[in-house]
């Protein structure tokens, strides 16, 4: 079949030779590259109207891919059609050259939206909203991570290759590639940083000490993990401003993970009140505040003395929610309906402070005998 289109070609080119050799070669070019466009829309508009619910799939990956498809087979189409155009040797070599060089840029670039339309179906089964979800958050920092990682890999793999079909730059393509694995002494010290991170974020990626929307505590702030990338991570803290750190940093520094095992906490509220509380009073009033509250969880609920001091106790209540928000409004929440009991019902539990003024006399001591002291009156005897 191909023999039979480059001899169609070359009658055709033939057929031109009215016309002066460069606009002849160029007409045969343009058309083939008309006719590719025109076969590779005809292949997109299959594609895109595969029936069924799995050839969503199949259209969404068509969709994407589409230009670079169409790209792919216009440059295959012309350079199979180069050697009828009767170009000279050297317009021949450049046009070939050139070709060459855009076909490994659209591979790359294919190869690059081939990733993401794949990692997108792949964690389009997943869903951040539900209550629950440890297990999306997990395949979705994996995922994002791991795609991260392909696209500077098919980079780096991409710009080499297209190098190394330049003879004198070869060497150029080759030490590129071995800048992904041992480079030189130089070029490792310049780019000690990017590939510690980017070590940092496949190690990440693999064992997960932190995942997308996890509740962490990082240089004494609270917030959520945002975004992972290859190098960065970013933290949205409570206040919403947004804190930047190296990757790395979660493989090298300690820091509190709230959600890593799961997404329930327990929230501890404490008061500082007068001897006189009634505890048994105090612990069914929380119990029936945290059983109103359509935050708690309805699992864990306690209330202790946890400490007794000079002039108050400390009462200790424990609450649980599904997630960290949750808690945080639970505790608030107790702490507003529990303050409101004690001041409306029982405020002799409110801390006090009480001053004697005058003197005390010292009570009389009872010596060890038992004896009474001269002058004090002996309960009656028998006998």
């Amino acid at each position: 079949m191909h023999e039979t289109l480059l001899n169609f070609l070359i009658n055709f080119r033939h057929w031109l030779d009215w016309a002066p050799a460069p606009l002849a070669s160029a007409i045969v070019l343009i058309a083939v590259a008309l006719a590719a466009l025109l076969l590779s829309r005809l292949i997109t508009n299959v594609l895109l109207r595969f029936p069924g619910e799995r050839g969503a799939f199949v259209r969404s990956f068509a969709k994407a891919v589409r230009r670079p498809m169409r790209g792919f087979i216009i440059i295959v189409s012309v350079g199979a059609a180069l050697p009828a155009a009767g170009l000279r040797y050297a317009w021949f070599a450049a046009i070939a050259q050139a070709l060459l060089v855009t076909l490994v840029l659209l591979l790359g670039w294919g190869a690059v939206i081939a990733v993401r339309v794949s990692a997108d179906g792949y964690l389009s089964r997943f869903k951040t909203t539900e209550e629950d979800n440890l297990q999306a958050r997990k395949h979705i920092t994996q995922v994002g991570i791991l795609r991260r990682a392909a696209d500077i890999l098919i980079f780096v793999v991409t710009v080499s290759a297209a190098l190394m079909t330049f003879a004198p730059v070869r060497q150029y393509g080759l030490s590129l590639f071995a800048s992904a694995g041992a480079a030189s002494l130089i070029v490792g010290l310049a780019a000690r940083p990017l590939l510690t991170n980017l070590i940092a974020g496949v190690q990440i990626a693999i064992t997960q000490p932190i995942r997308m929307e996890d509740a962490v505590i990082v240089e004494g702030e609270w917030g959520w993990i945002e975004e992972i990338t290859s190098t960065y991570v970013v933290v949205r803290l409570w206040d919403w401003r947004r804190m930047i750190l190296p990757i790395s940093y979660f493989l090298e520094k300690p820091f509190q993970n709230w959600t890593h095992n799961s997404a329930a906490l327990i929230g501890s509220i404490f008061f500082f009140l007068d001897y006189r509380v009634q505890v048994e009073a105090l612990r069914a009033k929380l119990l029936d505040v945290v059983k109103d509250s359509p935050l708690w969880d309805g699992k864990v609920v306690n209330l202790q003395v946890s400490d007794v001091m000079e002039h108050t106790v400390q009462i200790r209540m424990l609450v649980s929610a599904r997630n960290a928000p949750q808690t945080w409004d639970l505790r608030c929440e107790v702490r507003e309906k529990i303050l409101r009991y004690l001041q409306e019902e029982c405020p002799e539990a409110l801390p006090r402070t009480r001053v004697r003024i005058g003197d005390d006399p010292a009570p009389r001591a009872t010596p060890p005998n038992g004896v009474a002291p001269t002058g004090a009156i002996r309960p009656p005897t028998q006998g």
